[in-house]
Order: C-alpha cells, then structure tokens, then sequence
C-alpha cells in the first residue's frame, strides 16, 4: 500500500449495527466484547474502517438514536474500557472507528431536558425549543409535523408550553441557536477525539438549525402528513454552515480525522454536495444511489451527476445499504441467487469514492419479514402495513449454521433469518465461488490497485437499459469495469483507443481468461461483472 492511502478516502468503510453484530455473553443483544471478537474477520475482509451506529446510554425508544448520555457507553453494549480495547485492537489491525453522532435530538430521559422542563427559569430551559401560541395552549407553535407521524409539537402540562421533535415524541430536538449547547456539542466531538476515535458519521446534520422565526412550512400533496409540507422552514437552514466550519475546525486540529453527514431530506445531489468542501463536511451522503431500482440507467445518470458535483474540493461516496433501508439483497436478489448482487458489489467498490458497506451485505442477507405483533421499530409500528418498518434490515449477523446463526446462545433481540442454514459467513468462506470470497476479492483488488482509488471516472457508451461500462484510470494505469444487468448475454462497443491493449483479467465471476474482442465488440454473458486492467 502506498504511503499517501487515506483510509477514509481510498478505503472502504462497513457499518455495524452493535446490536445483531455479535453476542459476547450470550443476552441476545450484541456488544462491544462480540465485535472486538470478529475483528480478525473484518480484518481479513478487507474493509478500513467500522462505522458504529450509537453506542451511547439510551432507553432504546429509537433504539439507539434516543441518546441519554454523549459521554458514556451503554452498559448492555460493554463499558468504556471494553471501548478504549476496540479502539487499541481495531487500530492494531489498521481499522478506525467511526462513531455515529446524532446532535440533533436527544433522550427525553436525558438530565438537560428532564432539567429543562422542570421550569421556565431552569438554567436549562433554553437548550431546546420551546414555544407558545398566542391563541392559547390548545393551538400549537407552527404546522410543523413529526417525520415519525403526528404533529412536531408536544405540549407539556407543567409549563405550559410546547417542545419540538423532529421524530419521536420521546426525542425533544436540541437548540442550536444557544451559544451552550453549541459549546457542549463542539464538546462532544472533542470528548471522543481525544480518545482515539478516527471519525463520525452525522444522523440528519442539516436538521440542526430551524427558522428562527418558526414559520409554517407551505403546503404540497403528499401521502402522510409529513409529506403534505415543503420542508423550508424545519430543516437546511443557512445557519448550518457556520456549525460545519466549526466542526471541521476541531477535527482538522487532529491528524486524518473524518465526518460524513446523513443528509436528511435532501431532494437534490447539489443540496448534499453543497455540504461538503473545506470548512466543511469531508463528505455526505447522497441517498440518490441508493434508491436506484436494478436499472443501469438509473445508476449511470445517479453516478455521473454526483461524480461531478464533486470533482473539485469534494470527495464522493456510495451506498447500496444501511440500518434505515431495505437490504440490496431484498431489493434486488432473486430468491436465493447472488450473481446479481455480485454485479451490485463490482459496482460499490470501483466507483470513484469511498464505498459504505452494511453488515451482512458481504453473504448477501436478506430482510425477515414480520407479523405486526412482532414489530419493534418504532416507525413500523406506527405506519404498519403502508410501511413496516426498519427491523427487517437489522437482523442479527449470520456467522454460522448453529443455534441463532452464530450470533448468541441467548434468545436474540430479533429473529435471526431462517436462511441461515446455508446462508452464513462459514458456508461462504468455504466456497470459492461464493459472494462473500467475491467482495474479499473486490476488497483487495481495490487496496492493490490505485487507479481504483484515487483514479478519475470516465463513463464508456453502453446499452443503457441492460449495462455500465466505465473506466478508472491514472497516470499508470487504466481499470475497465463492466457490468451485465441482464440475464441474457450481449456485446459492448470498444472504441478504437481501447482496442489492441495489452488487458489482463483483474476479476470476474463469470470467466477466467480475457475474451476475445470481434470487431471491436466486447462480449458479455448474463449476470457478469469483470474488471480488466492494461498499463499506460
């Protein structure tokens, strides 16, 4: 590896969800002890970083995203100690630690908030937003709504007055316009920097600032009441951009340290670019990619857009799957089939920017599907069957063909999939051919190969209905990816600068040997994802 590899932008980063990951002592809720375990794995992997969703106190409401205490750990997730042995393990075998921050909102169980509404003079009470309308009590502040249903307002009978939330009733939205809470929140990036901690991932940053003057935000058709408003008024406001440059302050005064933001209802790639840059984010999400339907056409247009918004100061980066959304493998599998997913993967890891893995997404699992008594997520049992929820993408990790997968002796927090029979981490290891020892491939093949790191993105012409093709290329050397998302077999133009090149086959999981090129026509069969490498 060169000396000049940046982990966050030439590597991959993987998610873990901490409670299905792995159980260390068998309660049914993984912990921090599970995953110093599964290192050696991650390791062998090949990914370069572990993003963690919240590990942080918190009576699980949202399960994890209702924070009670920025600066503790979750005593059901390990102690601080078992922490600070992840980070000296994690960084031993060349993995940082990404945390996930969420400063928006906080616990109601929280001792600010609890301090807050005890009384209107409390020392505290500014640090969230409280309001009144001048019409009486029986009318709330603005129009604005919840985005996990019903109005964002809660009255509080003590004081007679209401509180903001965002999401959760029991999730009150702290007030960044306070010069202490501010301050507490530089506080917390600090706290957790000075204990080792190599980056953060940001839950809906942009959500921080709301209008100071608490306008109703203008109507539009939409199928919830969330969705019948513009959001104008209760989210992206300008004053977000001096925060950022604060925060990307303190974390330049550390060497290599990383942000990435969830932009959060971001309708626009340029919304979520603009967010990005010096004084700014390293990078943000741009859910765009993700939302493709298995539609190369979708893809290429998503993919040249974002690569050239940020072509200048900005870094781009991708994913196909998170703790929030379906998994790729139930969205775009068939039954129990990988080879399309393997295309999906070739796809993640050769673009240029950083890829975002999901755990699980390396043995392709699948979401379960729940009766609504089974339901946990909070959202899910409210818009249950329009929406069901999130739980079905954070089933507990399958490792094994054992007792719950692997995962724990205890009854897990959620069902594990019952696929895990022949669907797990073993099996595929064992198997060449599998999709797991595919994304191992990719992985290092990505490390092993700066074109794909730091390379420039150049698209080729392609029959945008069924296939991708693009180059990756430096000074050295030139990478060609291209990617079959059909079933039937086909043929890609090679330009005639492309044509006679000394190519190797770097990978491919339908063949074994560069094929011959016809008349400049490049064949390709069903399913296939091969990446080809010549010198400059």
């Amino acid at each position: 590896m060169k000396k000049d590899f940046l982990w966050w932008r030439d590597g991959a980063i993987y998610q873990i969800y901490p409670r299905s990951f792995a159980d260390s002592n068998n309660d049914g809720i993984g912990d921090l002890s599970g995953i110093i375990g599964k290192l050696d794995y991650l390791s062998e992997l090949g990914v370069d970083a572990i993003w963690l969703s919240p590990i942080y106190p918190s009576p699980d409401k949202d399960f994890g995203y209702d924070i009670a205490d920025y600066f503790d750990i979750d005593p059901k997730f390990g102690s601080m100690a078992d922490f600070d042995r992840l980070l000296y393990e994690a960084h031993k075998r060349d993995i940082h630690i990404v945390l996930d921050l969420v400063l928006n909102h906080i616990s109601d169980q929280n001792a600010w908030f609890q301090a807050s509404k005890s009384s209107r003079d409390n020392p505290y009470r500014d640090w969230f937003i409280w309001r009144e309308n001048p019409k009486g009590k029986q009318y709330r502040p603005n129009n604005w709504q919840s985005n996990f249903g019903g109005p964002g307002w809660e009255y509080d009978k003590t004081t007679e007055q209401y509180y903001y939330h965002m999401f959760l009733i029991e999730e009150p939205d702290l007030n960044w316009r306070n010069p202490d809470v501010h301050k507490k929140m530089m506080d917390v990036f600090k706290f957790w920097l000075d204990r080792g901690v190599d980056g953060f991932r940001l839950d809906v940053f942009n959500e921080y600032f709301k209008d100071d003057q608490f306008r109703d935000n203008p109507p539009r058709l939409g199928i919830r009441p969330f969705d019948w408003q513009k959001h104008i008024f209760d989210v992206s406001r300008p004053e977000m951009m001096g925060a950022l440059k604060d925060i990307r302050a303190i974390l330049d005064s550390y060497p290599e340290r990383y942000a990435v933001g969830e932009t959060f209802l971001a309708t626009t790639s340029e919304g979520a670019a603009n967010y990005t840059g010096p004084d700014k984010l390293h990078a943000a999400f741009d859910f765009a990619f993700l939302a493709c339907h298995w539609n190369p056409k979708c893809f290429f247009s998503v993919i040249t857009k974002w690569d050239s918004l940020l072509s200048g100061s900005g870094w781009p980066n991708y994913v196909l799957n998170n703790h929030d959304e379906p998994r790729s493998a139930t969205r775009y599998g068939e039954g129990e089939k990988d080879e399309r997913l393997k295309v999906a993967a070739a796809m993640l890891l050769t673009l240029r920017g950083t890829p975002f893995l999901y755990y699980g997404e390396e043995i392709g699992m699948r979401d379960i599907k729940f009766r609504r008594n089974e339901i946990l997520d909070p959202v899910g049992k409210r818009y249950w069957p329009f929406f069901v929820g999130r739980d079905g993408c954070r089933s507990p990790m399958q490792w094994d063909s054992s007792e719950n997968a692997g995962f724990s002796t205890g009854k897990p927090w959620l069902k594990v999939h019952p696929n895990y029979l022949q669907r797990n981490v073993k099996a595929q290891a064992e198997d060449p051919d599998s999709l797991l020892n595919f994304y191992k491939h990719l992985l290092t093949i990505r490390k092993t190969t700066p074109a794909l790191q730091k390379g420039s993105f150049v698209p080729l012409p392609s029959n945008p209905r069924r296939s991708l093709a693009y180059l990756r290329q430096d000074v050295d050397q030139t990478v060609l990816v291209v990617l079959n998302f059909g079933h039937r077999k086909l043929s890609l133009a090679i330009g005639p600068q492309l044509r006679g090149k000394d190519w190797q086959l770097l990978l491919s999981n339908k063949r074994h040997q560069v094929p011959e090129i016809k008349n400049g026509w490049l064949p390709l069969v069903g399913d296939e994802a091969s990446l080809y490498i010549r010198k400059n």
